[in-house]
Parts: structure tokens; C-alpha cells; sequence
């Protein structure tokens, strides 16, 4: 079965752009929730917007540092995003990522799984030093990004709610409850 990015009619009409980056969200979680493996039944770009939200929310609330504490500096998800932030055309993201990663790579291996296995708030240098306020300026939306890059995909399925249902029935061959 052809993989397919699924979001809803609604979120595909809307004027906000984070209605179908949310949609591709909530479809993803429907299929997890119900034990789909996401590389499996969920399609490689999908998955890469799903973490490009995650990663502004995670930089938003809590700067980079906060990524990389959550993240347990998983090298291979910056990779991931960066190659996500290329994808939509993020090149300032993209380019202060690279920055922030080149930051976290100069971190001596103990000083960094310190970090990781400290508590993230009270004194801590190392959150500090991996923080980058510059984020905060940059004139790229990447919301705004994702949703014209999703609504432009060639892999887009755009389904009413009941047919999201019945397509995570079909990638997952089980009925799913509507409550």
C-alpha cells in the first residue's frame, strides 16, 4: 500500500496555517494510539513535519537546550530536522540549527551526558550555554512553511473525518472506536 500524508478537508481549506499541520498530527496520533509503528504505516514526510512542530514547540518553550535535554542529544533527530527545515524551506531555521548543533558537538562527552541526566531547571551552564535567543528574530514562519509545503505535497490525501477513520482502519486492519 501506498503510504499517503492524511489530513482532514477542514484543516486543507482553513485560513490558519497550523490547521493541517495539527491535522497531520492528530491523524498520526490516531494511528499510534491504535498501535501503529509510524515508520510503517505512516509516510517518511509526514513524520517530518510531526517532528518539525515538535521541535518549534520544544525551541519556543524552552530554547534549544531544552531540545537537546528532551532529546537526550539524539544527533540523528537533529539530522532529521534539518533535513525537514531544508525540505520547506526554512533557511534561516535551518542555518541556526547547524550553529546550535555545531555548539552541542563542541561539548565535552561528560560535560554533555551531565546535562542530560540532570535536572533541566536551577543552575546549570550547560542549558545556558546551548540556549540561542537568535531564534526568537528570525523572520521565517515555519508553520507558515509546513502548511504550504503540505498542502503542495504530491503524497496528500485530503479526507473528510470519517474517511481519516476509515483509513487508519485500512493501514492498521482493525476497526477503530469513534468516541
Amino acid at each position: 500500500m501506498e503510504l499517503k500524508i492524511v489530513v482532514s478537508e477542514d484543516s486543507f481549506k482553513s485560513a490558519d496555517a497550523y490547521d493541517i499541520v495539527y491535522s497531520n498530527i492528530s491523524f498520526i496520533n490516531l494511528v499510534r494510539d491504535e498501535g501503529g509503528v509510524m515508520g510503517e504505516v505512516i509516510h517518511p514526510d509526514a513524520i517530518m513535519s510531526y517532528y518539525l512542530d515538535y521541535y518549534l514547540a520544544q525551541y519556543k518553550n524552552g530554547n534549544f537546550s531544552q531540545i537537546v535535554w528532551n532529546t537526550q542529544a539524539d544527533y540523528e533527530f537533529f539530522d532529521d530536522i534539518a533535513k525537514g527545515l531544508e525540505k520547506i524551506g526554512a533557511v534561516q531555521n535551518l542555518a541556526l540549527l547547524n550553529k546550535q548543533v555545531e555548539v552541542l558537538k563542541g561539548l565535552d562527552e561528560t560535560v554533555l551526558e551531565a546535562f542530560c541526566e540532570s535536572d533541566y531547571f536551577g543552575t546549570n551552564p550547560t542549558r545556558d550555554l546551548l540556549k540561542n535567543d537568535d531564534f526568537y528574530n528570525l523572520e521565517e514562519d515555519i508553520v507558515e512553511l509546513n502548511a504550504k509545503w503540505l498542502k503542495n505535497h504530491p503524497d496528500l490525501e485530503v479526507l473528510s473525518i470519517e474517511e481519516m477513520f476509515v483509513k487508519a482502519e485500512t493501514l492498521l486492519d482493525k476497526k477503530i472506536s469513534r468516541e
